[in-house]
């Protein structure tokens, strides 16, 4: 497929400012693109006029317009993991005999998008639009150990932020568990959010290796045996590896 080079630099400056915590100069984004000024001021211009990008004169900086937003919240409304995701984890579900889960995580809950119940296994509490703590769960946990050491701290800045019950009660507990996760390369849990099932899970990351969702397993603890998790492990990262694919991702993997 032919690449056109002012259409790839134009998607360079959208991205280069979607990462950045605050509006920049057209001069930085000059030097951090390795774009010529004049370059930049041209895209830049045109991104303007259809209001992809804002520009503050006192500051003489460049931000995200509003256009740039309508496309996230258009992005949202599509339901684009959904719909990706609904054939895999169907798939994954016949493939393992066991009930498959897609999440995403919202502050320090994991909110459930997708279900497949297998049948003859134990049902699961995990429907459509439940929200659970994040460290208790595997689909949280496989998250959260994607996320950088910083943004678990503000996350979990104090005791409080850790519901009572199951899973780490600290932040240096749950950070002995992440280090765990990303040692083993997937998350689990066993009996803690419904005694005697266990739950595997790894997270769908996107091209900044951020997590956008997690992929889950859930069987009975009795079947958990190392050849059983590690088949288990396997079919997660299948489906985990499909789905980042999808999205237009790299690796997958914490």
């Amino acid at each position: 497929m032919a690449v056109v080079p002012a259409a790839e630099q134009t998607l360079a400056i959208l991205r280069y400012l979607a990462a950045q915590a605050s509006p920049v100069t057209a001069a930085a984004i000059s030097r951090e693109l390795g774009l010529p000024r004049s370059t930049t001021y041209h895209l830049l211009s045109t991104l303007l006029a259809s209001s992809f990008v804002v520009h503050y004169p006192e500051q003489k900086v460049y931000g995200l317009g509003v256009t740039a937003y309508e496309l996230g919240t258009g992005y949202t409304r599509q339901a684009p993991l959904q719909r990706l995701a609904r054939r895999l984890v169907a798939d994954l579900r016949d493939r393992s005999g066991n009930g498959v889960h897609l999440s995403v995580l919202q502050g320090r809950e994991v909110v459930y998008l997708l279900e497949e119940r297998a049948p003859g296994r134990p049902l699961l509490i995990t429907d459509v639009g439940v929200r659970l703590p994040a460290h208790r769960t595997a689909s949280g946990r496989a998250m959260l150990a994607a996320l950088p050491a910083t943004q678990v701290r503000a996350l979990y800045p104090d005791a409080d932020a850790f519901e009572p019950g199951a899973g780490p009660g600290s932040l240096s507990a749950l950070r002995r568990l992440l280090a765990d996760v990303r040692r083993h390369g997937f998350a689990s849990e066993h009996g803690e959010v419904t005694a005697g099932l266990t739950s595997v899970a790894m997270p769908v990351l996107d091209h900044n290796t951020h997590p956008v969702a997690a992929v889950t397993v859930t069987f009975p603890e009795g079947e958990g045996t190392d050849a059983y998790l590690e088949r288990m492990v396997s079919e997660v990262g299948a489906a985990v590896r499909e789905l980042g694919r999808r999205i237009g991702a790299g690796i997958q993997g914490i």
